[in-house]
Formats: C-alpha cells, structure tokens, sequence
C-alpha cells in the first residue's frame, strides 16, 4: 500500500477517535445536566460514532479506493475506541456486540469513504 494512502486512512481514523472523544465529553456534560435516560445513551453513542467516522473520512480521504480507505478507516477507528474507552472503563471483553459494532464500522467507513472521494473538496 502506497505510503499517502496509508497516511488518509490513518488520519481520517485518528481525526474520528479526536471527533468521538469530544463528543463523549460534549454527551456527558449534557447527561450532568439534563436527566437523559439509560436507553438514549446507546443509540446516541452509536449515531455519533457513525458521524465521527463519517466526518474523519470526508476531511482526509481523498483521490480514488473510497471503499477500501474509508472501511479501513473504519476498522482502526472502532478498534482503537473500543480499546480506548474500554480501557477507560476497565472492560476489553469481546462478543456478539462487538463484533457488529466493528461490521458497522467498517461498513459506514466505507459508505463515507465512497461519499468521500465524490465530493469536491474546497
């Protein structure tokens, strides 16, 4: 793999792990202040993650392969905020949920990858 390929999906997943790590402080201090349910936590986490991805791979990926830059971008993404924020909350165990989470990453990375290299970029 060419080294600037290399480098787009390496910035657009690290761009998305610095997007998530401020959503989650943005999202806590909106669950301090606002009585948010349990249920609405997931879902939202979910949503955001998907737009965190979404926005590392529209700013960074650029020329042609959107699909496979943005799935790979995906794949790094979950996997380095799933052993970030697990290791925050002291649980790395792996399962079902896990799994589709990183099929969901690598699915919306890629989805944002394509979207990504068909834009015009300013």
């Amino acid at each position: 793999m060419r080294r600037d390929i290399l480098f787009q999906i390496l910035k657009a997943a690290v761009a998305a792990v610095v997007f998530a790590l401020l959503f989650v402080l943005a999202f806590t201090l909106i669950i301090q202040l606002f009585s948010v349910g349990d249920g609405a936590i997931k879902p939202v986490n979910q949503v955001f993650k998907i737009i965190c991805l979404a926005l590392g791979c529209i700013i960074f990926i650029r020329g042609e392969k959107g699909l496979v830059k943005g799935a790979l971008a995906g794949l790094i993404y979950i996997v380095a905020t799933y052993l970030l924020f697990g290791a925050f909350a002291g649980d790395l165990a792996v399962g079902w949920l896990q799994l589709a989470e990183l099929a969901l990453g690598v699915f919306a990375g890629g989805i944002a990858g394509i979207i990504a290299v068909n834009i015009k970029k300013v």
